[in-house]
């Protein structure tokens, strides 16, 4: 299992492909997001994910995500 922390650069798949952002919140107990709940625990976290191209926010378990090397330049 890949943990991610908070401010870990990370990408995930969309619908219209992959999309990178960071990460702002792991959830270690079930929680509600957008209408839906989620499952979470510590042994398999889920993460709340902030698009770098629109700052929109999903969640998604730690499986979804890749990890990617910090931004630079900035």
């Amino acid at each position: 299992m890949t943990n991610f922390s908070k401010g870990d650069r990370v990408s995930w798949a969309t619908s219209q492909g992959r999309t990178q952002g960071e990460v702002v919140e792991k959830k270690t107990s079930d929680f509600e997001f957008a209408g839906q709940t989620f499952r979470a625990s510590e042994d398999e976290p889920a993460f709340i994910v902030k698009s770098e191209k629109t700052g929109a926010e999903a969640a998604h378990k730690g499986s979804a995500l890749r990890k990617l090397s910090p931004r630079t330049g900035d």
